[in-house]
């Protein structure tokens, strides 16, 4: 960063249970770029009531959520925007003088690349997890035309809510059928996990699959997607999730919207 911080600097930051630098990297590689006066810092916290009425009195701008407060914070906002209360997630807060918004931009990054996917809609799909990441998938999926689908998730509470909600059915662990589309909405695969060597479905399924997605975004070549790359199975990673999502909290937080090249830059330098 060559940009000199002053009194008048907007700070824009992260709350997550293991944060990372991509998003930190993201936001700043733009604002330099286009010459913003903004920051962006990541944090995490055990005090998330706290934490968000930080942002309300410090003047915070914005706010990405992401796992495991995507949920918990819904009490402690003020306005639910349609993206966010259609699916009860957040993974965006936007403090517009002291009143807190709330959007999803998540459901919105996966629509986008599951319709560029062009995966055939009656392809039957199984999606694991059950959390606030995996019911903007599910409802983006759904959404998007494939009402065949399966929530395998070990929650025996959420896991079937999830399936109801949207039509799937649930099963508590994954046994998708050959020729699935795989989903994987877990921390299986995650860098600093303790299941960063694991694989979300059978190799067998996997090799199976039409298509897989991973929304683990660190590493972006999680075992799962080598595993499908090596099959010659379609992918859509988790780099390229949470690259969209943040280009649109970086809209909701700057106004300005980005054109794909710059998306792109910063999320390859966000990987380095």
């Amino acid at each position: 960063m060559s940009r000199m911080l002053t009194k008048d600097t907007r700070l824009c930051m992260s709350l997550s249970g293991r944060p990372s630098n991509i998003g930190t990297r993201f936001h700043n590689y733009l604002y330099d770029e286009l010459d913003l006066d903004f920051v962006y810092k990541a944090f995490t916290t055990d005090d998330l009531p706290a934490a968000i009425a930080g942002i309300r009195a410090l003047g915070i701008r914005g706010c990405g959520v992401s796992m495991p407060f995507k949920e918990a914070c819904i009490d402690h906002v003020d306005v639910m925007h349609r993206s966010a209360s259609a699916i009860d997630s957040v993974n965006t807060i936007v403090n517009e003088d002291g009143v807190l918004h709330a959007h999803n931009t998540d459901y919105s990054a996966v629509a986008d690349l599951v319709g560029a996917a062009n995966v055939d809609r009656a392809t039957p799909v199984t999606v694991t997890g059950s959390g606030g990441m995996a019911k903007a998938v599910v409802a983006a999926l759904r959404d998007s035309g494939y009402t065949d689908g399966i929530v395998a998730a070990r929650n025996e509470r959420t896991g079937p809510a999830l399936a109801d909600a949207y039509g799937y059915r649930w099963q508590p662990v994954p046994d998708p059928a050959p020729g699935s589309f795989l989903v994987n909405v877990t921390p299986v695969g995650m860098a600093g996990g303790p299941d960063v060597d694991a694989l979300p479905f059978g190799s067998e399924a996997v090799a199976a699959a039409t298509a897989v997605m991973d929304v683990v975004a660190m590493p972006s070549e999680t075992p799962l997607i080598r595993a499908a790359r090596a099959a010659g199975t379609p992918v859509i990673t988790g780099a390229e999730v949470i690259a969209l999502q943040a280009a649109s909290q970086f809209t909701l937080y700057t106004g300005v919207t980005l054109r794909p090249e710059q998306i792109q830059r910063a999320s390859e330098f966000s990987r380095r």
